[in-house]
Formats: C-alpha cells, structure tokens, sequence
C-alpha cells in the first residue's frame, strides 16, 4: 500500500473515532440532564407531598384526681380496731360506705398526721402519734395511692419515726411526699404518670410541734421556707410535669376560713408553677377556689386551691371536726395548646359517726347525703337525732366549700 493511501485511511480513522466520542459525549451529557431533571422532578415531587401532609393534634388527656383530708388515729381509734381473737388491728370497717369515692379517683392522695413507728415503740395517739400499720393497709385497699407525710405529727417518734413510716408505707404499696431518708431522696421529686399525664407531688408543713429536726437531717421534713420550696419547685419542673400538685400543712387549726399567709402562699406556689394545692392541718373544711392567673410573661393558667379538708378518720370531737369532704378533680391536657383545664371540681360530703364507747367498729364514716337521702325514703338505718346532725354538718360543709365547680 501507498504511503499516500496509508496517510487517507489514518484521517478516516481518526476523523470516525472523534466522531464516536463527540456522540458518546454528548449522549452521557443528555443522560445526565435527563436524569437530574428526573431527579429533581421526584424530589420536588416528594417535598410537596411532605408539605401536604395533615398537621396532627395530640389528643385531650382527662384524668380523675381524688383528695381526702388528715388520716389521723387517736387512741379509740386504734383500740376499737382491735380484734382480741386474732391480735391484729382491721380499720377496714370504718371506710365500707365511703370507699367506692376514694377508690374512683385515677390517682388519689391524702394526708397522713400519724407515723407507722412499729409495734415495739408502743403505739399511742395524742399528742404524739404512732399507729398500727394496718390503718395503711386499710386506706390503701381503698383506693389510696399517695400520702403527704409533712405534718406537724411526723417527728411525734422522732427521727426512728419519720424513717420507719416511709420504710412501712413502701411495703404497704403507698407512695409518700414530703419526709425523707436522705438528702437525695428529698431532691428525688415524687412523679406519677396518670393516663398519659405526668404529676410531680410536693409537700410542706409549717413545723413539727416545736420538736427539733436533728442538725444535718434537715432533710428529714420538708419546712414551709420561700427558698426551699422554689428550689423543689425548679426540681420538680425538671422533670416536665404536666401537672403540679403541692401539699400544704398549714393555717390555724379548727378555724373554717384561711388567713392571709396561707393565701399569700398560695399566691407564690402558683405564680412560680404550682398548679394545685391541697391543704390541711385545720381539722375543719376550708375553702376552696379555682382561678385564672397570669404569669410574669403574660400567659394565662387555670389553678385550684382548697384550703383545708378536714379529718377524714380520726377520734377528735370539736366542732366540725367529724366532717370532711372527698374532693372530685377532673383536670384535662389541652392537646393543641398543652394548657391545663380544670374542667370539674364536685366533693362528696363525708361525716365520721361515733358509735359510742363499747360499740365493734366504733367510728364509721357516712356517705352524708346517701344516708339522708335514704332516712327520708324510709329505708334509712340511722336516728332521727343523726339525721338532724347530718343536715347540719352538711348546711356547714356546703356553705364553707362552696357550690361544685362545673
């Protein structure tokens, strides 16, 4: 062959191998258009149908709380529950009319002005406390699920008391605020989680009836002081609570109407978190009220405060002190806004009967209205004297608690 033939077929070659690369070129380059296109298509594609999708509001969450007042047991109390046959003590007789409005609540708290020292301190009633663990068993078997154990009775044994009564309520099954074992159980913020609801319990007493906390064991009962109560406050908040329930021992005993500081206090609690307060120490009903209170940074909150219960179980015989009131709380979580409803707070009128001394099962507690209710259809077991006694204390109950709130 020519050089010259060689040198035309060398141009053809090269000429068709740029050729072929120029359209591989060229077809990658469309590809990739083509597929970013796509790409970019799907991915908008996929960001509108991300963008469309429905906004889901968390439901409602409503739950029952049920309160009752100062769980105390003087020396008649505890004898007349005493069975000689088996030497055990049975307090359940005394709450069987009562039991099924304790025990309706989705969580139900109380106070408890005794200690559960144990048998071998020698059990006694006033003026310093120590009862027969089975009064816990009993108002745990009714539906009790937390105790409030700041009082001015918690140190009524001492440091052996305080320490003894929260080890027999733990094996009881009742969780307890207020009184503790140590520093870090004190900092250790009772939290309940109620039907999707979160609750922090906290409590308070003014004093222990001038008998001294032991130096370095302050952590022993949780006093009323402004610090301490914010710091517990800020611990409780930590734990993001839905809902913020303190308890406080304090006012005048046996007057039915709150005084300044407790109001003030009130006013504190609720301004720095506290959502509802449950009193006692009065051995009479107080007030209760719900209101609307706006914060420092402007927002609004709904918050509940009765002032004082009255004795739910004991032997004093003052007046007004055997009657008492099973309060009915229905609290809602907004779902769309998280804010707090206390949509409902009704009360069950509750008075404590005295058989008589020499009588089994001495005191009782009466439903008041079922058991007027049914002495005035005929059908009634009770005296036409406990009737009249019964309407009295239920005027009573009425006009210091106030109408139901709906």
């Amino acid at each position: 062959m020519s050089k010259k033939r060689r040198r035309i077929n060398y141009f053809k070659l090269v000429t068709t191998s740029t050729i072929l690369i120029a359209i591989i070129v060229l077809a990658v380059m469309g590809i990739k258009k083509i597929t970013t296109k796509i790409s970019n298509n799907t991915e908008n594609s996929r960001t509108s149908e991300r963008n469309e999708q429905p906004v889901v509001i968390p439901e409602d969450k409503t739950i029952n709380l049920v309160a009752i007042g100062d769980i105390m047991c003087h020396n008649t109390n505890y004898q007349t529950a005493y069975d000689a046959n088996t030497k055990t003590y049975d307090f359940s007789p005394a709450f069987v009319n009562v039991a099924k409005h304790v025990e309706k609540g989705d969580i139900t708290i109380g106070n408890l002005e005794t200690t559960f020292t144990g048998k071998e301190v020698g059990y006694s009633g006033y003026p310093t406390f120590n009862t027969p663990e089975e009064l816990g068993v009993a108002i745990k078997n009714i539906g009790v699920d937390i105790v409030s154990t700041a009082n001015n009775h918690c140190m009524d044994k001492g440091s052996k008391g305080v320490i003894n009564t929260l080890d027999n309520l733990d094996k009881i099954g009742i969780s307890h605020t207020g009184t503790s074992r140590s520093k870090e159980e004190q900092d250790t913020i009772l939290i309940k989680e109620v039907k999707g609801m979160k609750i922090a319990f906290l409590s308070f007493t003014y004093g222990t009836n001038g008998i001294n906390i032991p130096s370095g064991k302050e952590y022993l009962v949780n006093l009323i002081n402004k610090d301490f109560m914010l710091e517990q406050i800020e611990l409780a908040k930590k734990q993001n609570p839905d809902i913020i329930c303190a308890s406080m021992h304090w006012g005048i005993e046996y007057a039915q109407k709150q005084n300044k500081e407790q109001e003030q206090l009130a006013d504190l609690l609720f301004k720095n978190g506290v959502d509802i307060i449950i009193g006692n120490h009065a051995h009479v009903i107080e007030p209760m009220e719900k209101r609307t209170i706006t914060l420092d940074d402007g927002t609004q909150k709904e918050v509940f405060v009765v002032y004082a219960l009255g004795n739910f179980i004991s032997a004093q015989n003052k007046e007004h002190t055997k009657s008492t009131a099973i309060l009915d709380m229905n609290i809602t979580k907004k779902g769309e806004t998280g804010k707090l409803s206390i949509d409902s707070v009704d009360y069950t009128p509750v008075y404590c009967y005295d058989r008589g001394s020499g009588t089994k099962n001495r005191y009782v507690l009466l439903d008041v209205r079922q058991e007027m209710q049914d002495f005035e259809a005929g059908k009634g077991n009770i005296s036409q004297s406990l009737y009249n006694t019964l309407k009295k204390e239920l005027a009573n109950t009425e006009k210091v608690l106030g109408e139901p709130i709906k």
